[in-house]
Protein backbone atom coordinates (compact mmCIF):
# COMPACT_ATOMS: atom_id res chain seq x y z
CA UNK A 1 0.00 0.00 0.00
CA UNK A 2 1.43 3.59 -0.65
CA UNK A 3 2.58 5.12 2.34
CA UNK A 4 1.07 8.48 3.56
CA UNK A 5 3.96 10.32 2.83
CA UNK A 6 4.72 9.13 -0.89
CA UNK A 7 0.23 10.19 -1.29
CA UNK A 8 1.20 13.60 0.23
CA UNK A 9 4.28 14.25 -2.57
CA UNK A 10 1.77 13.11 -5.04
CA UNK A 11 -0.81 15.32 -4.12
CA UNK A 12 0.76 18.50 -3.24
CA UNK A 13 2.19 18.62 -7.02
CA UNK A 14 -1.17 18.90 -8.31
CA UNK A 15 -0.26 15.85 -9.84
CA UNK A 16 -1.01 15.04 -13.87
CA UNK A 17 -1.60 11.34 -15.51
CA UNK A 18 2.15 12.19 -16.53
CA UNK A 19 3.81 13.02 -13.50
CA UNK A 20 2.10 9.58 -12.09
CA UNK A 21 4.19 7.97 -15.06
CA UNK A 22 6.49 6.05 -12.36
CA UNK A 23 3.52 4.63 -9.88
CA UNK A 24 2.57 1.67 -11.02
CA UNK A 25 -1.01 1.74 -13.40
CA UNK A 26 -3.24 0.18 -10.85
CA UNK A 27 -2.39 2.30 -8.27
CA UNK A 28 -3.12 5.44 -10.44
CA UNK A 29 -6.78 6.18 -9.67
CA UNK A 30 -6.59 5.39 -6.02
CA UNK A 31 -3.84 7.55 -5.67
CA UNK A 32 -5.78 10.48 -7.88
CA UNK A 33 -8.83 9.54 -6.17
CA UNK A 34 -7.53 10.34 -2.46
CA UNK A 35 -5.66 13.90 -4.01
CA UNK A 36 -9.02 15.35 -2.26
CA UNK A 37 -9.28 18.72 -0.90
CA UNK A 38 -7.47 20.48 0.23
CA UNK A 39 -4.49 19.71 -2.53
CA UNK A 40 -3.29 23.05 -1.21
CA UNK A 41 -4.53 22.88 2.19
CA UNK A 42 -0.71 23.37 3.50
CA UNK A 43 -1.07 27.17 1.87
CA UNK A 44 -4.42 27.93 4.43
CA UNK A 45 -4.41 26.92 8.10
CA UNK A 46 -6.86 24.79 8.52
CA UNK A 47 -8.58 26.32 11.18
CA UNK A 48 -8.82 29.44 8.81
CA UNK A 49 -12.15 29.80 7.73
CA UNK A 50 -12.99 31.16 4.12
CA UNK A 51 -16.03 32.88 3.01
CA UNK A 52 -16.48 32.22 -0.49
CA UNK A 53 -16.62 35.16 -3.08
CA UNK A 54 -18.64 35.65 -5.22
CA UNK A 55 -21.29 38.39 -6.80
CA UNK A 56 -25.13 37.32 -5.97
CA UNK A 57 -27.08 35.39 -8.69
CA UNK A 58 -29.53 37.80 -9.88
CA UNK A 59 -32.81 36.20 -12.03
CA UNK A 60 -31.36 38.41 -15.02
CA UNK A 61 -27.98 36.34 -14.52
CA UNK A 62 -29.98 33.00 -14.51
CA UNK A 63 -32.40 33.83 -17.98
CA UNK A 64 -28.75 34.81 -19.51
CA UNK A 65 -26.55 32.29 -18.28
CA UNK A 66 -25.52 31.74 -21.63
CA UNK A 67 -23.97 35.00 -21.73
CA UNK A 68 -21.39 34.35 -18.92
CA UNK A 69 -20.32 30.94 -20.11
CA UNK A 70 -17.40 30.94 -17.78
CA UNK A 71 -20.01 29.97 -15.08
CA UNK A 72 -22.54 27.22 -14.96
CA UNK A 73 -25.81 28.66 -13.29
CA UNK A 74 -28.25 26.15 -13.82
CA UNK A 75 -28.73 22.53 -13.46
CA UNK A 76 -28.67 22.24 -17.06
CA UNK A 77 -26.40 25.28 -17.63
CA UNK A 78 -29.01 27.87 -19.39
CA UNK A 79 -32.96 27.55 -18.46
CA UNK A 80 -33.15 26.19 -22.25
CA UNK A 81 -31.69 23.12 -21.00
CA UNK A 82 -29.07 22.65 -24.05
CA UNK A 83 -26.12 21.30 -21.75
CA UNK A 84 -24.33 23.56 -24.48
CA UNK A 85 -21.05 26.22 -23.65
CA UNK A 86 -19.50 28.80 -25.41
CA UNK A 87 -16.09 28.20 -24.12
CA UNK A 88 -14.24 27.14 -26.50
CA UNK A 89 -10.57 27.21 -24.76
CA UNK A 90 -10.58 23.67 -25.14
CA UNK A 91 -11.50 22.26 -28.85
CA UNK A 92 -10.80 19.47 -31.37
CA UNK A 93 -7.16 20.52 -31.66
CA UNK A 94 -6.28 20.33 -28.26
CA UNK A 95 -8.25 18.43 -25.97
CA UNK A 96 -6.43 15.27 -26.03
CA UNK A 97 -4.17 17.19 -23.78
CA UNK A 98 -6.56 17.55 -20.80
CA UNK A 99 -4.92 16.13 -17.78
CA UNK A 100 -6.61 16.32 -14.16
CA UNK A 101 -6.25 19.27 -12.45
CA UNK A 102 -7.58 17.88 -9.29
CA UNK A 103 -10.44 15.36 -7.46
CA UNK A 104 -12.91 15.58 -4.60
CA UNK A 105 -14.02 13.06 -2.74
CA UNK A 106 -17.28 12.47 -1.46
CA UNK A 107 -17.23 11.23 1.67
CA UNK A 108 -20.43 8.95 1.53
CA UNK A 109 -20.06 5.54 -0.37
CA UNK A 110 -22.90 5.59 -2.81
CA UNK A 111 -23.16 6.23 -6.75
CA UNK A 112 -22.47 10.51 -7.34
CA UNK A 113 -25.17 11.65 -10.00
CA UNK A 114 -24.89 15.51 -9.22
CA UNK A 115 -23.96 17.95 -11.76
CA UNK A 116 -21.98 20.95 -10.21
CA UNK A 117 -22.83 24.83 -10.38
CA UNK A 118 -20.04 26.84 -10.86
CA UNK A 119 -20.20 30.82 -9.43
CA UNK A 120 -17.56 33.21 -9.86
CA UNK A 121 -15.08 30.26 -9.28
CA UNK A 122 -17.23 28.54 -6.48
CA UNK A 123 -18.06 25.27 -7.00
CA UNK A 124 -21.29 23.56 -5.34
CA UNK A 125 -21.46 19.94 -4.98
CA UNK A 126 -24.42 18.00 -4.01
CA UNK A 127 -23.70 14.09 -2.40
CA UNK A 128 -25.65 11.72 -1.31
CA UNK A 129 -28.06 11.09 0.33
CA UNK A 130 -28.85 14.81 0.17
CA UNK A 131 -25.92 16.95 1.52
CA UNK A 132 -23.82 20.28 -0.13
CA UNK A 133 -20.73 20.97 -0.25
CA UNK A 134 -19.10 24.19 -1.52
CA UNK A 135 -15.48 24.12 -2.77
CA UNK A 136 -12.51 26.16 -4.81
CA UNK A 137 -13.44 25.93 -8.35
CA UNK A 138 -9.95 26.49 -9.35
CA UNK A 139 -8.15 23.53 -6.49
CA UNK A 140 -11.17 22.23 -5.22
CA UNK A 141 -10.50 23.15 -1.83
CA UNK A 142 -13.69 22.71 0.52
CA UNK A 143 -15.61 26.02 1.66
CA UNK A 144 -18.43 24.47 3.58
CA UNK A 145 -20.66 21.51 3.99
CA UNK A 146 -24.50 20.99 4.93
CA UNK A 147 -25.25 17.48 6.12
CA UNK A 148 -29.01 17.28 5.99
CA UNK A 149 -30.65 15.11 8.78
CA UNK A 150 -32.27 12.20 7.23
CA UNK A 151 -34.77 9.47 9.13
CA UNK A 152 -34.02 5.90 8.64
CA UNK A 153 -37.35 4.89 7.19
CA UNK A 154 -37.28 6.65 3.86
CA UNK A 155 -39.24 4.98 1.07
CA UNK A 156 -37.09 5.40 -2.13
CA UNK A 157 -37.51 2.86 -5.17
CA UNK A 158 -34.15 3.95 -6.96
CA UNK A 159 -31.08 4.85 -5.10
CA UNK A 160 -29.93 7.77 -2.32
CA UNK A 161 -29.44 10.44 -4.74
CA UNK A 162 -29.05 14.11 -5.40
CA UNK A 163 -28.63 15.89 -8.72
CA UNK A 164 -27.73 19.42 -7.97
CA UNK A 165 -29.10 22.55 -6.32
CA UNK A 166 -30.37 26.04 -7.90
CA UNK A 167 -29.27 29.49 -6.86
CA UNK A 168 -30.69 33.08 -6.90
CA UNK A 169 -29.25 35.51 -4.82
CA UNK A 170 -26.62 34.43 -2.56
CA UNK A 171 -29.13 31.29 -1.44
CA UNK A 172 -28.93 27.69 -2.72
CA UNK A 173 -32.06 25.53 -2.58
CA UNK A 174 -31.97 21.84 -2.56
CA UNK A 175 -34.27 18.47 -2.47
CA UNK A 176 -33.94 16.08 -0.54
CA UNK A 177 -34.75 12.62 0.13
CA UNK A 178 -37.28 12.90 2.67
CA UNK A 179 -39.52 14.56 0.47
CA UNK A 180 -37.88 18.93 1.72
CA UNK A 181 -36.84 21.87 0.08
CA UNK A 182 -33.90 23.77 1.84
CA UNK A 183 -32.66 26.81 1.35
CA UNK A 184 -29.00 27.44 2.15
CA UNK A 185 -26.82 30.78 2.67
CA UNK A 186 -24.37 29.96 -0.38
CA UNK A 187 -21.35 31.99 1.69
CA UNK A 188 -22.23 30.01 4.79
CA UNK A 189 -23.64 26.55 4.20
CA UNK A 190 -26.25 27.77 7.41
CA UNK A 191 -30.01 26.44 6.56
CA UNK A 192 -32.58 29.54 6.21
CA UNK A 193 -35.31 27.34 5.71
CA UNK A 194 -36.23 24.13 5.77
CA UNK A 195 -39.96 22.85 4.59
CA UNK A 196 -41.22 19.55 4.42
CA UNK A 197 -43.03 19.46 0.72
CA UNK A 198 -44.86 15.94 1.64
CA UNK A 199 -45.43 12.84 3.72
CA UNK A 200 -42.07 10.62 3.01
CA UNK A 201 -44.20 8.32 4.42
CA UNK A 202 -46.54 7.86 1.93
CA UNK A 203 -43.17 7.63 -0.69
CA UNK A 204 -42.58 10.74 -1.54
CA UNK A 205 -39.11 11.64 -2.22
CA UNK A 206 -37.00 14.48 -3.85
CA UNK A 207 -33.86 13.54 -5.82
CA UNK A 208 -33.89 16.59 -8.61
CA UNK A 209 -32.32 20.25 -8.43
CA UNK A 210 -35.09 22.65 -8.42
CA UNK A 211 -35.56 25.45 -11.32
CA UNK A 212 -35.77 28.98 -10.29
CA UNK A 213 -38.78 31.25 -12.48
CA UNK A 214 -38.41 34.89 -11.18
CA UNK A 215 -38.48 34.87 -7.55
CA UNK A 216 -39.64 31.40 -7.02
CA UNK A 217 -38.39 28.04 -6.90
CA UNK A 218 -40.22 24.98 -8.91
CA UNK A 219 -39.53 21.76 -7.82
CA UNK A 220 -41.07 18.34 -8.33
CA UNK A 221 -41.49 15.33 -6.61
CA UNK A 222 -40.61 11.22 -7.13
CA UNK A 223 -42.35 8.44 -5.81
CA UNK A 224 -43.98 6.91 -8.34
CA UNK A 225 -43.62 3.66 -7.45
CA UNK A 226 -45.34 4.31 -4.04
CA UNK A 227 -49.36 5.42 -5.24
CA UNK A 228 -48.31 9.03 -4.62
CA UNK A 229 -50.16 11.83 -6.86
CA UNK A 230 -47.40 13.96 -8.83
CA UNK A 231 -47.13 17.55 -8.76
CA UNK A 232 -44.67 20.52 -9.67
CA UNK A 233 -44.67 23.46 -6.95
CA UNK A 234 -43.56 26.95 -6.90
CA UNK A 235 -42.05 28.50 -3.65
CA UNK A 236 -41.07 32.22 -2.43
CA UNK A 237 -37.65 31.92 -2.93
CA UNK A 238 -36.96 34.41 0.39
CA UNK A 239 -39.95 33.22 2.63
CA UNK A 240 -40.55 29.25 1.55
CA UNK A 241 -44.10 30.03 1.23
CA UNK A 242 -45.90 28.06 -1.56
CA UNK A 243 -46.48 29.88 -4.21
CA UNK A 244 -48.92 27.51 -6.46
CA UNK A 245 -49.06 23.92 -6.75
CA UNK A 246 -50.09 21.96 -10.00
CA UNK A 247 -50.86 17.99 -9.99
CA UNK A 248 -50.22 16.19 -12.84
CA UNK A 249 -53.46 14.27 -12.06
CA UNK A 250 -56.45 16.12 -12.55
CA UNK A 251 -58.40 15.61 -9.17
CA UNK A 252 -62.47 14.93 -9.65
CA UNK A 253 -64.58 16.84 -11.91
CA UNK A 254 -61.02 18.35 -13.42
CA UNK A 255 -60.61 18.55 -17.32
CA UNK A 256 -58.79 15.09 -18.05
CA UNK A 257 -60.18 13.16 -14.54
CA UNK A 258 -62.01 10.68 -17.01
CA UNK A 259 -58.92 9.51 -18.29
CA UNK A 260 -58.63 7.15 -15.27
CA UNK A 261 -60.90 4.60 -14.50
CA UNK A 262 -62.68 5.14 -10.74
CA UNK A 263 -60.59 6.24 -8.67
CA UNK A 264 -57.07 4.99 -9.86
CA UNK A 265 -56.46 9.16 -9.60
CA UNK A 266 -55.90 9.34 -6.52
CA UNK A 267 -52.76 6.71 -6.80
CA UNK A 268 -51.80 7.34 -10.55
CA UNK A 269 -48.03 8.36 -9.52
CA UNK A 270 -47.00 10.34 -12.89
CA UNK A 271 -43.81 11.94 -10.89
CA UNK A 272 -41.92 14.72 -11.66
CA UNK A 273 -38.82 13.91 -10.31
CA UNK A 274 -36.25 15.54 -12.99
CA UNK A 275 -36.11 19.24 -13.36
CA UNK A 276 -38.12 21.33 -16.20
CA UNK A 277 -36.62 24.39 -18.44
CA UNK A 278 -37.94 27.84 -19.13
CA UNK A 279 -38.71 29.91 -22.02
CA UNK A 280 -39.07 33.38 -20.66
CA UNK A 281 -40.51 35.17 -23.67
CA UNK A 282 -43.15 32.49 -23.63
CA UNK A 283 -43.26 32.90 -20.03
CA UNK A 284 -43.60 28.71 -20.15
CA UNK A 285 -42.01 26.20 -17.61
CA UNK A 286 -41.72 22.91 -19.42
CA UNK A 287 -41.43 19.50 -17.29
CA UNK A 288 -41.82 16.14 -17.76
CA UNK A 289 -44.10 13.63 -15.70
CA UNK A 290 -43.29 9.84 -15.23
CA UNK A 291 -45.10 6.59 -15.67
CA UNK A 292 -48.72 5.89 -14.05
CA UNK A 293 -49.07 3.66 -11.37
CA UNK A 294 -49.33 0.59 -10.69
CA UNK A 295 -46.67 0.70 -13.24
CA UNK A 296 -46.98 -2.49 -14.82
CA UNK A 297 -50.70 -3.78 -14.00
CA UNK A 298 -53.16 -1.29 -16.23
CA UNK A 299 -56.61 -3.22 -15.82
CA UNK A 300 -57.13 -1.47 -12.68
CA UNK A 301 -56.53 2.34 -14.11
CA UNK A 302 -58.09 2.41 -17.77
CA UNK A 303 -58.13 5.41 -20.07
CA UNK A 304 -55.32 7.49 -21.61
CA UNK A 305 -54.27 8.23 -17.71
CA UNK A 306 -53.53 12.08 -17.86
CA UNK A 307 -50.98 13.36 -17.24
CA UNK A 308 -48.79 10.49 -16.53
CA UNK A 309 -45.83 10.49 -19.72
CA UNK A 310 -46.74 13.53 -20.56
CA UNK A 311 -44.59 16.97 -21.11
CA UNK A 312 -46.85 19.65 -20.00
CA UNK A 313 -46.31 23.43 -20.27
CA UNK A 314 -46.98 25.87 -16.93
CA UNK A 315 -47.87 29.44 -16.74
CA UNK A 316 -44.63 30.89 -14.93
CA UNK A 317 -46.75 33.20 -12.71
CA UNK A 318 -49.69 30.74 -12.01
CA UNK A 319 -48.02 26.98 -12.58
CA UNK A 320 -51.84 26.45 -14.57
CA UNK A 321 -51.13 24.20 -17.44
CA UNK A 322 -51.42 25.46 -20.56
CA UNK A 323 -51.20 22.74 -22.74
CA UNK A 324 -49.80 19.15 -22.39
CA UNK A 325 -48.20 16.64 -24.60
CA UNK A 326 -48.83 13.04 -24.27
CA UNK A 327 -45.91 10.66 -25.30
CA UNK A 328 -47.10 7.32 -24.12
CA UNK A 329 -51.18 7.19 -23.27
CA UNK A 330 -51.84 4.37 -21.03
CA UNK A 331 -48.43 3.30 -20.21
CA UNK A 332 -47.64 -0.18 -19.15
CA UNK A 333 -44.46 -0.25 -19.31
CA UNK A 334 -42.54 2.14 -16.87
CA UNK A 335 -41.99 4.66 -19.85
CA UNK A 336 -41.44 7.55 -17.57
CA UNK A 337 -41.72 10.85 -19.86
CA UNK A 338 -39.18 12.68 -17.08
CA UNK A 339 -36.27 13.43 -19.91
CA UNK A 340 -34.68 17.29 -19.14
CA UNK A 341 -36.82 19.19 -22.02
CA UNK A 342 -34.79 20.45 -24.82
CA UNK A 343 -35.38 24.35 -25.74
CA UNK A 344 -34.25 25.35 -29.76
CA UNK A 345 -35.36 27.26 -32.43
CA UNK A 346 -34.90 25.22 -35.32
CA UNK A 347 -36.45 25.68 -38.95
CA UNK A 348 -38.53 22.68 -39.54
CA UNK A 349 -40.23 22.12 -43.76
CA UNK A 350 -38.95 25.99 -44.24
CA UNK A 351 -40.39 27.59 -41.59
CA UNK A 352 -38.55 28.57 -38.21
CA UNK A 353 -40.28 27.04 -34.91
CA UNK A 354 -39.64 27.70 -31.78
CA UNK A 355 -39.29 24.01 -30.59
CA UNK A 356 -39.05 21.41 -27.63
CA UNK A 357 -36.60 18.70 -28.37
CA UNK A 358 -37.40 14.87 -26.83
CA UNK A 359 -35.70 11.34 -26.67
CA UNK A 360 -38.23 9.87 -24.82
CA UNK A 361 -37.96 6.66 -22.74
CA UNK A 362 -40.42 4.60 -24.98
CA UNK A 363 -37.64 4.52 -27.87
CA UNK A 364 -38.81 7.56 -29.84
CA UNK A 365 -38.00 10.98 -30.60
CA UNK A 366 -40.56 13.97 -31.06
CA UNK A 367 -39.98 17.48 -31.99
CA UNK A 368 -43.31 19.69 -30.59
CA UNK A 369 -43.82 23.03 -30.87
CA UNK A 370 -43.38 24.46 -27.48
CA UNK A 371 -46.06 27.17 -27.76
CA UNK A 372 -48.42 24.98 -28.56
CA UNK A 373 -47.70 21.56 -27.84
CA UNK A 374 -48.25 20.65 -31.92
CA UNK A 375 -46.17 17.46 -32.76
CA UNK A 376 -43.93 18.65 -35.83
CA UNK A 377 -41.22 15.53 -36.10
CA UNK A 378 -40.94 12.25 -34.95
CA UNK A 379 -38.98 8.56 -35.52
CA UNK A 380 -37.83 5.94 -33.63
CA UNK A 381 -34.06 6.29 -32.14
CA UNK A 382 -33.72 3.16 -30.89
CA UNK A 383 -34.72 -0.21 -31.06
CA UNK A 384 -38.05 -0.70 -29.90
CA UNK A 385 -41.11 -3.39 -30.69
CA UNK A 386 -44.49 -2.21 -28.65
CA UNK A 387 -45.58 0.52 -31.30
CA UNK A 388 -45.63 0.19 -35.25
CA UNK A 389 -44.80 3.80 -35.35
CA UNK A 390 -46.25 7.55 -34.43
CA UNK A 391 -49.12 9.10 -36.26
CA UNK A 392 -49.91 12.40 -37.54
CA UNK A 393 -50.27 13.70 -34.24
CA UNK A 394 -47.38 12.19 -32.61
CA UNK A 395 -49.47 9.53 -31.06
CA UNK A 396 -48.23 5.76 -30.39
CA UNK A 397 -49.42 3.24 -32.72
CA UNK A 398 -49.61 0.50 -31.00
CA UNK A 399 -48.89 -3.28 -31.63
CA UNK A 400 -50.92 -6.23 -30.10
CA UNK A 401 -50.21 -8.37 -28.03
CA UNK A 402 -47.31 -6.56 -25.71
CA UNK A 403 -48.75 -5.59 -22.99
CA UNK A 404 -47.19 -6.95 -20.15
CA UNK A 405 -49.01 -10.36 -18.85
CA UNK A 406 -48.61 -12.83 -16.03
CA UNK A 407 -46.48 -15.31 -17.98
CA UNK A 408 -44.29 -12.49 -19.58
CA UNK A 409 -43.74 -10.28 -22.69
CA UNK A 410 -41.14 -10.00 -24.16
CA UNK A 411 -41.24 -6.06 -25.35
CA UNK A 412 -38.14 -3.66 -26.29
CA UNK A 413 -37.55 -0.80 -24.91
CA UNK A 414 -37.02 -2.65 -21.32
CA UNK A 415 -37.82 -0.63 -18.27
CA UNK A 416 -35.20 1.46 -18.02
CA UNK A 417 -36.16 2.16 -21.22
CA UNK A 418 -34.51 3.86 -24.83
CA UNK A 419 -32.80 6.59 -22.30
CA UNK A 420 -33.84 7.61 -19.02
CA UNK A 421 -33.03 10.32 -16.53
CA UNK A 422 -29.62 11.28 -18.11
CA UNK A 423 -29.48 14.19 -19.80
CA UNK A 424 -29.21 14.76 -23.43
CA UNK A 425 -27.63 17.92 -25.19
CA UNK A 426 -27.54 20.33 -27.95
CA UNK A 427 -25.31 22.15 -29.94
CA UNK A 428 -25.49 25.54 -31.66
CA UNK A 429 -23.04 24.57 -33.65
CA UNK A 430 -24.28 21.69 -35.70
CA UNK A 431 -27.98 22.04 -34.81
CA UNK A 432 -27.63 18.31 -33.63
CA UNK A 433 -29.83 17.02 -30.44
CA UNK A 434 -27.81 14.05 -29.25
CA UNK A 435 -28.80 11.32 -26.21
CA UNK A 436 -27.45 8.26 -24.34
CA UNK A 437 -29.46 5.36 -26.00
CA UNK A 438 -29.47 1.74 -24.96
CA UNK A 439 -31.25 -1.09 -27.36
CA UNK A 440 -32.17 -4.07 -25.00
CA UNK A 441 -35.57 -5.85 -24.25
CA UNK A 442 -36.88 -7.64 -21.44
CA UNK A 443 -39.49 -9.63 -19.92
CA UNK A 444 -42.45 -7.73 -18.52
CA UNK A 445 -44.67 -9.32 -15.75
CA UNK A 446 -48.31 -8.07 -14.54
CA UNK A 447 -49.30 -8.89 -11.08
CA UNK A 448 -52.50 -8.23 -9.01
CA UNK A 449 -51.89 -5.87 -6.21
CA UNK A 450 -53.63 -3.52 -3.46
CA UNK A 451 -52.43 -0.16 -2.82
CA UNK A 452 -51.15 0.48 0.33
CA UNK A 453 -50.20 3.47 1.54
CA UNK A 454 -45.88 3.96 1.66
CA UNK A 455 -45.92 0.10 0.27
CA UNK A 456 -44.43 -0.10 -3.33
CA UNK A 457 -47.19 -0.25 -5.82
CA UNK A 458 -45.80 -1.46 -9.35
CA UNK A 459 -48.24 -4.23 -10.03
CA UNK A 460 -45.82 -6.40 -11.92
CA UNK A 461 -41.85 -6.61 -12.66
CA UNK A 462 -39.60 -7.37 -15.49
CA UNK A 463 -36.31 -9.78 -16.20
CA UNK A 464 -33.98 -9.50 -18.86
CA UNK A 465 -33.51 -13.10 -20.94
CA UNK A 466 -30.05 -12.49 -21.94
CA UNK A 467 -26.93 -10.44 -20.38
CA UNK A 468 -25.98 -7.09 -20.85
CA UNK A 469 -23.24 -7.72 -23.00
CA UNK A 470 -25.55 -9.09 -25.56
CA UNK A 471 -27.06 -5.41 -26.07
CA UNK A 472 -26.14 -1.90 -27.28
CA UNK A 473 -25.26 1.42 -26.21
CA UNK A 474 -23.97 4.62 -28.02
CA UNK A 475 -24.45 8.21 -28.28
CA UNK A 476 -26.98 8.89 -31.37
CA UNK A 477 -26.68 12.64 -32.61
CA UNK A 478 -30.30 13.29 -34.57
CA UNK A 479 -31.23 16.31 -37.26
CA UNK A 480 -34.37 17.76 -35.26
CA UNK A 481 -35.47 18.75 -38.67
CA UNK A 482 -36.19 15.43 -39.78
CA UNK A 483 -35.89 13.11 -36.68
CA UNK A 484 -33.09 11.25 -38.24
CA UNK A 485 -30.18 9.72 -36.82
CA UNK A 486 -26.84 11.47 -38.57
CA UNK A 487 -24.29 9.53 -36.50
CA UNK A 488 -23.70 7.13 -33.67
CA UNK A 489 -20.60 6.50 -31.14
CA UNK A 490 -21.03 3.03 -29.54
CA UNK A 491 -20.35 2.62 -25.67
CA UNK A 492 -20.95 -0.39 -23.28
CA UNK A 493 -24.27 -1.18 -22.33
CA UNK A 494 -26.06 0.31 -20.40
CA UNK A 495 -24.43 3.54 -19.94
CA UNK A 496 -26.21 5.81 -17.99
CA UNK A 497 -24.00 9.13 -18.47
CA UNK A 498 -25.57 12.63 -19.45
CA UNK A 499 -24.09 14.83 -22.02
CA UNK A 500 -22.39 18.29 -22.82
CA UNK A 501 -21.15 20.55 -25.65
CA UNK A 502 -19.15 23.10 -26.77
CA UNK A 503 -18.31 26.02 -28.84
CA UNK A 504 -14.75 23.79 -29.19
CA UNK A 505 -16.86 21.64 -31.11
CA UNK A 506 -16.55 19.25 -28.69
CA UNK A 507 -19.26 16.96 -26.84
CA UNK A 508 -18.08 15.77 -23.65
CA UNK A 509 -20.10 12.44 -22.00
CA UNK A 510 -19.16 9.00 -19.53
CA UNK A 511 -19.74 5.10 -20.28
CA UNK A 512 -20.61 2.52 -18.02
CA UNK A 513 -16.96 0.85 -17.97
CA UNK A 514 -15.93 4.11 -16.43
CA UNK A 515 -14.54 6.38 -19.07
CA UNK A 516 -14.85 9.71 -19.47
CA UNK A 517 -14.02 11.08 -23.11
CA UNK A 518 -14.59 13.94 -25.86
CA UNK A 519 -16.21 13.61 -29.04
CA UNK A 520 -16.33 15.49 -32.36
CA UNK A 521 -19.75 17.04 -31.98
CA UNK A 522 -19.78 17.00 -35.96
CA UNK A 523 -18.88 13.35 -36.82
CA UNK A 524 -18.60 11.49 -34.08
CA UNK A 525 -15.05 10.70 -33.81
CA UNK A 526 -13.61 10.04 -30.50
CA UNK A 527 -10.55 12.57 -29.57
CA UNK A 528 -9.77 11.60 -26.23
CA UNK A 529 -10.92 9.66 -23.25
CA UNK A 530 -9.66 8.73 -20.14
CA UNK A 531 -10.58 5.94 -17.21
CA UNK A 532 -12.12 7.14 -13.82
CA UNK A 533 -12.34 4.15 -12.84
CA UNK A 534 -16.13 3.60 -11.64
CA UNK A 535 -19.23 3.96 -13.86
CA UNK A 536 -20.41 7.23 -14.21
CA UNK A 537 -24.24 8.14 -13.86
CA UNK A 538 -23.42 12.01 -13.68
CA UNK A 539 -23.53 14.74 -16.65
CA UNK A 540 -20.41 16.65 -17.79
CA UNK A 541 -19.91 20.41 -17.29
CA UNK A 542 -17.50 22.79 -17.95
CA UNK A 543 -16.38 26.35 -16.64
CA UNK A 544 -13.49 29.20 -16.35
CA UNK A 545 -11.36 30.50 -13.56
CA UNK A 546 -9.16 33.03 -14.58
CA UNK A 547 -9.66 32.38 -18.40
CA UNK A 548 -8.70 28.78 -17.93
CA UNK A 549 -11.41 25.80 -19.18
CA UNK A 550 -12.40 23.28 -16.89
CA UNK A 551 -14.45 20.28 -17.21
CA UNK A 552 -15.72 18.25 -14.42
CA UNK A 553 -17.73 14.71 -14.05
CA UNK A 554 -18.35 12.64 -11.68
CA UNK A 555 -17.59 8.93 -11.16
CA UNK A 556 -18.21 6.36 -8.68
CA UNK A 557 -18.15 8.25 -5.36
CA UNK A 558 -15.67 10.63 -6.94
CA UNK A 559 -15.99 14.21 -9.00
CA UNK A 560 -12.89 14.79 -11.01
CA UNK A 561 -11.50 18.20 -12.38
CA UNK A 562 -9.87 18.32 -15.68
CA UNK A 563 -8.47 21.00 -17.88
CA UNK A 564 -5.15 21.69 -20.38
CA UNK A 565 -1.53 21.70 -18.79
CA UNK A 566 -0.60 25.31 -17.13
Amino acid sequence: MMSFPTLRAICSKQSSFNSLSTMPKLLIPLALALCTVPLKAQEVPFSTVITPAFSPVSWERLVNAEDEPQNWLNYSGTQSSQRYSLLDSVNRENVGELEMKWAYQIPVIDRAETVPLVVDGIMFITEAPSNLVAVDARTGREYWRYDHPMPDDIRICCGRNNRGVAILGETLYMSTLDAHLVAIDARTGNVLWNNAVADYKAGYSKTAAPLIVKDKVVTGIAGGEYGIRGFVDAYDAKTGELAWRTYTIPGDGEPGNDSWSGDSWKTGGAATWLTGSYDSELDLIYWGTGNPGPDWNGDVRLGDNLYSDSVIALDGDTGEIDWHFQFTPHDVHDYDSIQIPILADIEIDGREHHTILWANRNGFYYTLDRETGEFLKGKAYASQTWAEGLDVNGRPIRVPGMAPSYEGTLVSPPIVGATNWYSPAFSQQTGLFYVTAFDGEQEFFKRDQDYEQGESFTGGGGRYTQPMDAFHSSIRAINPESAEIVWEFPIMPRSSSGISTTAGGLLFSGSADGYFYALDAATGEELWHTSLGARIHAAPMTYAVDGKQFVTIAAGNVVFTFGLPD
